[in-house]
């Protein structure tokens, strides 16, 4: 009962240790690190993003004590135009952040 337990111990630790299982893990880590990437990315994006929506808000209202509601609409749809530009930008960088790191992680799977 010893030595059949022993040698499937052994089996097990020998199946662990062969080379084929290390694929996966060096795919998982370049994964992780691709995610972890993407996420630094998108949390830039809100950032920028979120910042300049502050401001549009704030020149908004600036736009109205200066030039009443027609002033405050003008200001508004410029700001909405530029945050709306600030945000796809940063979306892009996002996609770009994550497909590089997709191609770098299916090459670690293929390794």
């Amino acid at each position: 009962m010893r030595s059949t337990l022993a040698s499937v111990a052994l089996a097990v630790a020998a199946i662990i240790a062969t080379p084929v299982f290390a694929e996966p893990v060096g795919a998982a880590k370049e994964g992780a690190k691709t995610g972890g990437n993407t996420a630094v990315e998108g949390v830039k994006t809100g950032g920028t993003t979120a910042a300049a929506g502050v401001k549009q808000f704030g020149r908004a209202v600036g736009g109205f004590f200066k030039g009443g509601p027609r002033a405050a609409k003008s200001e508004w749809k410029a700001g909405a135009a530029n945050t709306k530009a600030v945000a796809k930008q940063g979306g892009h960088r996002t996609k770009a952040a994550a497909k590089a790191g997709g191609a770098s992680t299916k090459a670690a799977a293929k390794r």
